[in-house]
């Protein structure tokens, strides 16, 4: 198994010691993994899942691998010059899917005493619904005030749901906790670097349907930031191994609500400064992350780019779900961030793809103005 590093302390930890952060500075982990070149030519004849892309893969040497069919998402344009991939459309009907079948291929192989997750729901949904794919009991921690709907679908996989008082970030304060018992695999969409290698697969997914090119811009919503990095992580691989002759833009959405990565980027700084500021409520819950712990490689990745950090207001929020109904898309309120930022800016040049990362289903439609968050 490809071995953890510090992006930090260049401190090394196999991935079979179930250290889920590094010991010297507890941040998060990267993967010491060199991806090969993906050869999209034999790509029509793999298997229809995101472990077509076994080249960039870790852990996809050894077969079978766990699946539930996750990615290959349609592509649909909704301007002349702006597409929507519809990751709502797998599994467990979010974008965390993508990430999730990695850490359960990994709990799968390393068959801890227990899995434990942290979420406000989506991540939550796709790590019990493959813990459950794999035979594996798991815990989901979530916050109090967490879609009932979002809480229906973790049971219904089976996993034990501790529901945490407070906000989100006290919810991965408890679940970091739990997480240095002995023999538990923290399966953290933020701190296991797994995770952002099954996202990045969003960026692969573009650049074969379009030919062996990708957008001059992407457009991504960012609260952990795990959809973007992975994207950017793709990006580099791709770019590393000629396979594009440019790097898109990266434009990274926050609500307003909830916005330190925006407020970081504007104001110049490399990573957040300060003690985190408590989160406002905010119709966008999937990514109302005050201290995200990636917070500096989501800051330089978006730079490196030349990309930028754009916000959207509840009521751009609720008005950019309507739309998307309207056009026979119902997807959740978070996962309408990117289209609210691209509807309310100046038109971009080029072409730009956003993600609307979560089904409608699972939290409803937003609330009226009158029965708003804010």
């Amino acid at each position: 198994m490809t071995p953890y590093v510090c992006p930090r302390c260049d401190v090394r930890s196999p991935a079979s010691a179930l250290t889920w952060c590094c010991p010297r500075c507890r941040g998060p982990w990267d993967l010491d993994f060199t991806s090969a070149p993906v050869p999209r030519d034999s790509l029509p004849s793999r298997v229809n899942s995101l472990w077509r892309y076994a080249e960039a893969l870790p852990l996809a040497t050894e077969h079978p691998h766990l699946t539930l069919g996750e990615g290959r998402t349609p592509l649909v344009p909704l301007t002349d010059t702006v597409s929507a991939k519809l990751d709502f459309l797998t599994p467990t009907l979010s974008f965390k899917d993508r990430g999730a079948v990695m850490l359960a291929e990994l709990a799968r192989r390393l068959r801890p005493r227990s899995v434990l997750a942290d979420s406000s729901g989506n991540a939550g949904t796709a790590i019990a619904a493959y813990c459950a794919r794999a035979g594996l009991a798991c815990d989901v921690y979530v916050p109090g005030g967490t879609s009932v709907k979002k809480l229906e679908q973790i049971r219904a996989h089976g996993a034990r749901t501790v529901v945490v008082p407070g906000d989100r970030e006290d919810t991965a304060r408890a679940a970091r906790t739990a997480a240095d018992e002995p023999g538990v695999l923290y399966a953290s969409h933020v701190y296991n670097p797994h995770f952002l290698h099954g996202t990045k697969t969003y960026a692969y997914e573009l650049w074969e349907d379009l030919g062996g090119r990708l957008p001059d811009t992407l457009v991504l919503p960012v609260g952990n930031g795990t959809l973007l990095l992975g994207t950017a992580l793709a990006v580099e691989e791709l770019y590393g191994h000629g396979l594009i002759d440019r790097r898109p833009v990266l434009v990274a959405v926050q609500a307003e609500a909830v916005a330190p990565l925006a407020a970081a980027f504007h104001a110049g700084a490399d990573e957040l400064t300060g003690p985190p500021v408590a989160a406002r409520p905010t119709l966008a819950e999937g990514i109302a992350i005050p201290a995200p712990p990636r917070a500096a490689q989501i800051l330089r990745a978006v730079r490196a780019s030349g990309g930028t950090f754009r916000t959207v207001t509840e009521d751009q929020i609720r008005a950019a779900q309507l739309d998307l109904a309207r056009r026979g898309l119902f997807v959740e309120p978070t996962g309408v961030a990117c289209w609210a930022a691209v509807r309310a800016a100046p038109r971009t040049p080029g072409t730009t793809v956003v993600p609307l990362c979560g089904a409608g289903a699972k939290t409803g439609p937003a609330a009226p103005a009158a029965q708003s968050v804010q």
